[in-house]
């Protein structure tokens, strides 16, 4: 495994990987691959590391929600640095499965780093906030030097409020902007920037008029936020908005609503996955919609084989990592432990990756806030990112277009921060 400090060049984001083989609970289902999400990811090579760099999705389809039982990397216990995870390893429903692949991701990570100093401290929450109060604690006094996790947002403001009195980071995998703070860093995917990044595209590719037709769901308002604001600082027009329930009717109602805006405007905002786009395109069929001249826009959620094959997508563009890093991921994944891992398990891979490098690199400063914060940012399963001061991530999307029942890359992630493709 091939690691780089911040402050080396930014060759290392092309080098680091050579010869190397909603989160929150009302994303949870959009974003932890359970319902087919699959936001993509981008990788510098071959798939596997990470690093940090100064000097200034295409056809992947989730697998299934199950995960193996984790296997121990062996590594994992013999480090001098110690780092806890806490995840909802029997918590009930989804959430037990997505604890146990973050699980699974984080040994992995150790496995294939080439000597991590890391002793890996796993503690379960059980999916709630006492449980993971109960576990920082625990993960604490056990030397804990930085927590990763918990997943769900109300655990994680449980966890960080022990972790913060006693000076330690936390890292977590909500994507809740709430609990994100000084100390407490989100490593997860942001569906606001998701947004910007693609009504920002489309309005520099000459789409001046929009409509929203956005799920009335807690996602559905996030990203409807996002959209508004974002079309005020193009200075684009939104001519129409129809928030729809999932039921048919209301669907098909707040669709014909929408029927006469068509005429007015070239890009339809359309943030829904792939269980209820085929009968949205459906419906829009039958009101006169017409895909070739009114650009259907789109976020990470529509990474998904079943949506690329829905007629009225075909041209449209979603913005979201690129994919080659994480299907690398997901293939030793499956190797090791015999299952397709959950979409965010690559979350916590990066994140103890991150880990393992900054403890051998950065000596005592290695878990600091200037450390993590570093503005030039990391590079890993799912391309470049960064932490801000607040605890909120950052990263570089890619512009995809759903062509010929996949996707392919229009408007490539940057290489850097400040230099959008």
């Amino acid at each position: 495994m091939r690691s780089v400090i911040p402050g080396q060049s930014l060759l290392c984001l092309r080098n680091l990987f050579t010869g190397i083989c909603l989160l929150s609970d009302i994303f949870l289902d959009r974003r932890a691959g359970l319902k087919g999400f699959g936001s993509v990811a981008l990788a510098a090579g071959l798939g596997s590391g990470l690093g940090a760099c100064g000097g200034g999705l295409p056809g992947f389809d989730s697998g299934p929600s199950t995960t193996a039982p984790s296997q121990s990397p062996g590594a994992a216990a013999t480090g001098q640095v110690p780092v806890a995870l806490i995840v909802p390893l029997t918590a009930g429903g989804q959430g037990g499965i997505v604890g146990n692949a973050l699980k699974n991701a984080a040994e992995m990570a150790l496995a294939e780093f080439q000597n991590p100093n890391i002793r890996l401290i796993v503690k379960d929450d059980r999916g709630s906030a006492d449980g993971a109060r109960a576990a920082a604690q625990e993960a604490l006094a056990e030397g804990a030097e930085l927590i990763l996790g918990p997943l769900f947002a109300p655990a994680v403001q449980a966890a960080a409020s022990v972790a913060k009195p006693a000076g330690r980071p936390v890292i977590a995998f909500s994507t809740d902007a709430s609990v994100a703070s000084d100390g407490v860093y989100l490593m997860s995917f942001v569906a606001e920037q998701e947004v910007q990044r693609v009504i920002s595209f489309a309005a520099q590719q000459g789409r001046r008029s929009f409509a929203g037709l956005i799920p009335d769901t807690p996602y559905g308002r996030v990203v409807e936020a996002a959209f508004q604001q974002t079309a005020a600082q193009r200075g684009v027009r939104v001519v129409a908005l129809e928030r729809f329930a999932l039921d048919q009717g209301q669907m098909q109602a707040a669709i014909g609503r929408l029927a006469p805006a068509l005429s007015q405007i070239d890009g339809l905002f359309l943030p829904e996955n792939a269980d209820t786009l085929p009968a949205i395109g459906q419906a829009l069929q039958g009101v006169g919609f017409n895909p070739q001249r009114i650009k259907v826009l789109g976020t990470g959620v529509w990474n998904d084989a079943r949506a690329f094959r829905v007629p009225q997508l075909q041209g449209g563009w979603f913005a979201a990592p690129e994919a080659a890093g994480f299907n690398a991921f997901a293939q030793r994944y499956q190797a090791r432990f015999s299952s397709a891992p959950t979409r965010i398990a690559s979350l916590s891979y990066t994140a103890m990756t991150l880990v393992a490098a900054l403890a051998r690199q950065q000596g005592s400063q290695r878990f600091s806030a200037a450390v993590l914060t570093n503005p030039s940012g990391f590079a890993g399963v799912d391309g470049l990112f960064r932490f801000r001061a607040d605890g909120m991530i950052e990263r570089g999307l890619a512009v995809l277009e759903v062509r010929n029942n996949s996707a392919v890359t229009v408007n490539a992630a940057p290489s850097e921060f400040g230099r959008q493709a």
